[in-house]
Order: C-alpha cells, then sequence, then structure tokens
C-alpha cells in the first residue's frame, strides 16, 4: 500500500466522498414545465455507474437527451430533440418518443379483428400512423418507479388507453420500462394487457447521431442490419404482403454500408416511394429472443450502437424530410439526413396481413417486448 495515501485521504477528505459517488448509478427529478392544460411535466435524468446519462420525460415517454462517451472518453448528446416541454408539445417528428398503440402505418386505418370491422384514425395521407393523432407520443404517463440498484438506474411508465381511444378497442394497461445498465445499454422493456380483443405494436422512436446530435448528417455512418429480407411496400408505404430479399438492392446492409453510400439510387422504387430509407426490415433469427439486428458505427466519434431486440422488424428510417432544418437543443441545426432511426416493430399494416406475424393482443395474454441499445466504442 502505498504509504503516502493516508496523508492523501487526511489532507483531501472529500476525495474519498467524490470517488465512492461516481461509482453510483443515481436518478434525479426536476420539474419540466406544464403542458397546455396545466399538468405538470417531469425531466427525470438517469446516471449509471460509469457516467453515461439519459433524460427522460414523462410526456410521451420521450429520451430528451442521451449522453455517452466517444472514444476518447468524451460525453456528447447522441439523440435529437428540444430543450424545452414547450417545444415538443407544439408538434414534432416523434423525437424519442413512445409510439403506440399501434407504432408504423395501418392501410386506410381499417382492418378487421375476429370478424369485426375496425376504423382507427387514419390522419396521415390517409392512413394511420403511430397510433393516430393523439397517440402514445402525446400522453403524460404515470411514473410507478424511479430507482438505482446495482450500478443501474429505471425508470418505469404506465398508462390506461381507455377503450376506443383513437379508434382502437379495449382499454390497454401499457407499461414501459427504461434502464440504464452498468454495461452502458439502455434497455427498454414493453408490458400491455387488455380487456378486449385488439392490436398492439410499441416502439421508441429516438432520431440518433453518433458524432453527437446536431453535428451534421449521418450518411457517413457504417450501418449493418442482421436482416436478409424487407417488406415491400407501395408508394404509400404500405406492405404490398411481399417479404423480398435485400441482396442486389441497395437496401443490403448484411454487410457493413455506410449508409450514404446507396441513399439516392431512387431508379430503385423502394428508395424512391422512402425519399432515401423508410423501411422495414425483417429481423433475421427467432423472433422472442433478444437477438443482434443492427450495428452502427461513427467513424468520427468512433461510438458504436449496437440494436438488440425481440421483435421480429426494425424500421431504419434516415430523417428525409426536405424541409426547412428544425432547431434543436442548445440552438443547433438538425438539417436532412442529421439522424436515423432504428425502431423495433412488428410489421407495418400487420392487422391486414395474415402471413406477417400477429399483433393481436386478447384478454388473459400479455404483450411483452425487450430493445436494447449497447454503447461502446472503437479506436
Amino acid at each position: 500500500m502505498n504509504r503516502f495515501l493516508p496523508l492523501l485521504l487526511a489532507l483531501m477528505p472529500g476525495f474519498l466522498l467524490s470517488t465512492a459517488h461516481a461509482m453510483e448509478a443515481t436518478i434525479k427529478q426536476a420539474p419540466f414545465g406544464k403542458l397546455a392544460s396545466g399538468a405538470a411535466v417531469d425531466l427525470y435524468t438517469l446516471t449509471n455507474a460509469s457516467g453515461m446519462e439519459a433524460r427522460i420525460t414523462n410526456y410521451g415517454g420521450i429520451v430528451v437527451s442521451l449522453k455517452t462517451p466517444d472514444a476518447s472518453g468524451k460525453l456528447d448528446d447522441v439523440v435529437l430533440g428540444f430543450d424545452t416541454l414547450a417545444e415538443y408539445e407544439a408538434g414534432h417528428p416523434y423525437f424519442g418518443a413512445i409510439v403506440g398503440r399501434y407504432g408504423n402505418r395501418i392501410a386506410k386505418g381499417k382492418f378487421k379483428l375476429e370478424g369485426n370491422p375496425v376504423q382507427v384514425t387514419a390522419a396521415h395521407g390517409g392512413h394511420s400512423l403511430h397510433g393516430g393523432k393523439d397517440g402514445f407520443d402525446k400522453k403524460l404517463w404515470k411514473v410507478t418507479t424511479a430507482a438505482a440498484k446495482d450500478g443501474a438506474v429505471s425508470l418505469v411508465l404506465q398508462y390506461l388507453s381507455k377503450d376506443g381511444e383513437e379508434g382502437f378497442p379495449g382499454a390497454l394497461d401499457t407499461t414501459v420500462s427504461y434502464t440504464l445498465t452498468a454495461q452502458n445499454e439502455l434497455k427498454i422493456d414493453y408490458l400491455a394487457t387488455t380487456d378486449k380483443p385488439t392490436v398492439v405494436n410499441l416502439t421508441n422512436h429516438s432520431y440518433f447521431n453518433l458524432a453527437g446530435a446536431g453535428s451534421g448528417p449521418i450518411t457517413d455512418h457504417v450501418l449493418e442490419l442482421k436482416a436478409s429480407h424487407y417488406t415491400d411496400t407501395d408508394k404509400d408505404l404500405i406492405p404490398t404482403g411481399i417479404i423480398a430479399p435485400v441482396a442486389g438492392t441497395p437496401l443490403d446492409f448484411t454487410k457493413a454500408q455506410a449508409i450514404g453510400a446507396r441513399i439516392d439510387q431512387t431508379e430503385v422504387l423502394a428508395i424512391e416511394y422512402g425519399n432515401g430509407y423508410d423501411h422495414n426490415f425483417v429481423v433475421d433469427g427467432k423472433p422472442g429472443t433478444l437477438r443482434l439486428a443492427a450495428r452502427v458505427t461513427s467513424p468520427v466519434s468512433g461510438r458504436v450502437m449496437e440494436c438488440l431486440t425481440t421483435e421480429p422488424g426494425i424500421q431504419l428510417y434516415t430523417m428525409n424530410g426536405k424541409g426547412p432544418a428544425i432547431a434543436g437543443k442548445g440552438g443547433k441545426s438538425y438539417v436532412r439526413r442529421s439522424a436515423f432511426c432504428l425502431e423495433t416493430q412488428h410489421y407495418p399494416d400487420s392487422p391486414n396481413h395474415p402471413d406477417f406475424p400477429s399483433t393481436v393482443l386478447r384478454p388473459g395474454e400479455t404483450y411483452r417486448t425487450t430493445t436494447l441499445y449497447k454503447f461502446s466504442t472503437r479506436p
């Protein structure tokens, strides 16, 4: 033992305390403002034992920020979003939000459930998208757990969606658990039960830029997808029912490729329809098992993000809109293709395709899925 250590500790009594504190996982609650309705909203800061930080609000279950180290150890926020609650409430492209009751699209908002016709809100080009006009991304969720243990920290949110909300049948009791693990993973567990047959497809819609939010396009990010097929779509991005191979197309990321290498090959209809990548990929392996779906690397920061999921599909979206840049956190500008999304999910329009994995949930059953975003670095 260093013979000078007792003297050092005696001269610096805060040294031992600060070192021990740095090794603790913590969660802090702070006001995030009030909605137009007057309801108070909170912001929770989760920090794991290695210093990685996630900030999550109970409005929409939104991941407001996610700070991870780059190859040199510098922390940066890698998700897009806003500084204030008012900006989120004013409207946004689902930045960081929980999406439901049914993520992605349902053709014309119509389907049959146990032989009965169902019409849900169809407000996006005549189709249902991400749960309707007032989906889970705009709900105030109840916080049931906020706790740190064994180097990890968890925030558990609950929302009861009433029978008929946005046209969906059945009261759906939904729980979403965010856990920031000691291994620099953001783990998301989804659980739901219903009192009537319904359809459920939950996901998180975080926009990632591994060089740092607002740092410019992500076309240089290198992507590998464990997906040898995708769901073919029409011009409205509604599945045709065909499960098509990615081989020989710009959608083939089975071997790592720069996201921007083939993103403008619009002579391929799949790319033209999405104005870039906006496609559901069929994740290889057995649905229901937690398996690697995607790996993304930023050559600038050295950050690596792996996405593991129990879901059968994953939507790659590359922020393809050609409108004006969005003013984001810290005054940074979010330009076209300055982020990518990896939305783990069941396939779009599954209620209208009996051959797709079913999204039907019945009384007595439990909807249960897990997605994990794991962060590391390379030199």
